[in-house]
Parts: C-alpha cells; structure tokens; sequence
C-alpha cells in the first residue's frame, strides 16, 4: 500500500491530511500531453485531469467522514497514480467496517445525477457545436466517475466491492472466515485482470493486477493469523478498548527493544528480560493499540 513516503503534503481538511505522491504529478503530466487531441487547447486537458483528483479526493473523504460517524480513527489520505488511499480505522464490527467502505462509491453514485443533468444542460444548450470543449469536458467528467464506480465495485479486494462483499460475510462468517473468503475471490479477480491487461494491451491494468494480488496475499495472511489467534484461550479481567475481545493467553507480543517475546498482560506491559515498559499495548484481534491500563478500567 501507498504511504506518505515519497508523498508530498498538499492541504489538510478536517483534520486530515491528503499527500499527494511523486509519482502522480508525472502520470498528470504524461495524461496532459497525451490528451491533447480531443480539446483544441492543453487548458481544457488540465482541467480534466483536475476534475478526476476532485472525484478521487471526494470519494476518499467519504470513507474518510463515514469512519468518523461510526466512532472509527481517520488519518491520512495519499492520492497516487492508481488512485487514491484512505487510511481509516473503523471499529471492528461488521456494521461499522460496511459503512466506512460504502460511503466511498456512494459519493460517486451522488454524483451520477449531479453531471448527468450538467451533460443535459449542455446538449439542450447545444455546447456540441457552440463550445464543443465545453461539452467534451463535462461528458468525460461523467465518464469517468461512472468508470471509476463500476471498476472499483468490482467484487475484487482489496477494491471497494472486495471490502464491501467481505463485510457482508464478516456477519455470517465472522472476521476471519469472511477476509479468507475475499481474499480467495480476489485472487481469482486477479486471474481475470491480467486476462484483460493482456488482451487490452494495457500496463496500467497489468500494474493494478499486480498491486490486487499482494494486497490478497496479504489478506490471506492476515485471515490465517486471526483464526490462529481466535483459537487461543483467553485472559480473564481484561478486553480491548475498541474491541472489547478479552487478549489470548501466551507470550504473544515481542520486544521491540530485545526482539523476545512476553505475555504483555501477566507482566503489566514491562518485558521480563530486557526491563523495558511498554505503556501502549496492541490488541492481535483488531489491530488497535491502547494504554494497558484502559484494558483493565474496561472491566471496572
């Protein structure tokens, strides 16, 4: 995954920063140039590929804003070449993941009707022939938020319609089950991209299969783990702040300062070989980290 390595920061929003990487502004320069033959001046091309960052840009602010409103953590958004990026933390539970990933494609489904009445506009203006680059820019517009919606409603994780499809199960199957079941149709989403990279000749689509596939190789790992960890019996007194699954029992979280391995619980987060405290500990079944002590204030 992309991350604000390499990135440059561009503004902050509502607390949230968006990164824009390298990268991007050489594709934006390459997707100008290359544009140049539809519009009659290299102005109505920039505008163009403004108006997709904008698309890109709301559509993650939807992800963004909807992890809010369920009780989730926001942080950054980097935008680059293959599209954009929201990290999010929502809590983990079915409901609450579900709306933090719909939110995403349902700005670009508000905004269907939005530029389908601008296109209207445009022809009964009769743009077509009174200011054709006007009339071309508003109809790619439309174009490409419709392709950017149907693409990432792909049921292909970790694509949008991948993470909506996993929620969905994540309620019959629970969390585990539910990411290896995603994960297993990604993979053969994957077998699907490459076949039409191929056909379509297009490194672009080649490059987002490839990206697909690690992110499902590391889902399926990550789904392997957690049904390790579900199997462990658990500690009593304690559960997680966001969460509130109680932490298994064993020597389970590593040093960072001597690489061994401890039972952070049954030593108040202090490592038995190296002495070292650790205040902040991480829960294995949602991946948050909390103060030990807002482990045990739960239980009071």
């Amino acid at each position: 995954m992309p991350t604000n390595k390499g990135a440059f920061k561009i503004f902050t929003l509502a607390g949230i920063g968006v990164y824009v990487h390298w990268s991007w502004f050489l594709v934006a320069i390459y997707s100008v140039q290359y544009r140049t033959h539809q519009y009659s001046s290299m102005i109505w091309n920039v505008l163009e590929y403004l108006s997709l960052f904008a698309i890109v840009l709301t559509h993650e602010f939807g992800h963004q804003l909807s992890c809010r409103s369920v009780g989730g953590k926001t942080h950054d958004i980097v935008l680059w070449p293959l599209g954009g990026v929201a990290y999010v933390s929502p809590p983990q539970r079915p409901g609450a993941q579900l709306w933090s990933i719909a939110a995403g494609p349902l700005v670009n489904v508000m905004l269907v009707p939005i530029l389908s009445i601008l296109a209207s506009i445009s022809s009964h203006l009769g743009w077509y022939d009174s200011n054709p680059n006007a009339y071309d820019l508003i109809h790619n517009i439309w174009v490409i938020n419709l392709v950017l919606l149907i693409f990432n409603m792909m049921p292909i994780y970790p694509l949008d319609g991948g993470q909506i499809l996993r929620s969905l199960l994540w309620f019959v199957f629970g969390r585990a089950n539910s990411l290896l079941a995603a994960s297993v149709i990604g993979f053969i989403g994957v077998v699907a991209l490459i076949g039409l990279a191929i056909w379509a000749q297009s490194i672009w689509l080649g490059i987002m299969a490839a990206f697909i596939l690690m992110n499902c190789w590391g889902g399926l790992k990550q789904a392997r783990a957690l049904a390790r960890v579900a199997k462990l019996p658990r500690r009593e007194g304690f559960a997680c702040p966001s969460c509130k699954a109680a932490p298994p029992l064993g020597e389970l979280w590593r040093c960072g300062k001597c690489g061994k391995a401890f039972d952070t619980f049954l030593t108040q987060g202090i490592c038995p070989h190296c002495g070292t405290q650790f205040n902040i500990t991480q829960c294995l079944d949602c991946g948050t980290s909390s103060p030990i002590g807002e482990w045990t204030a739960r239980q009071n």
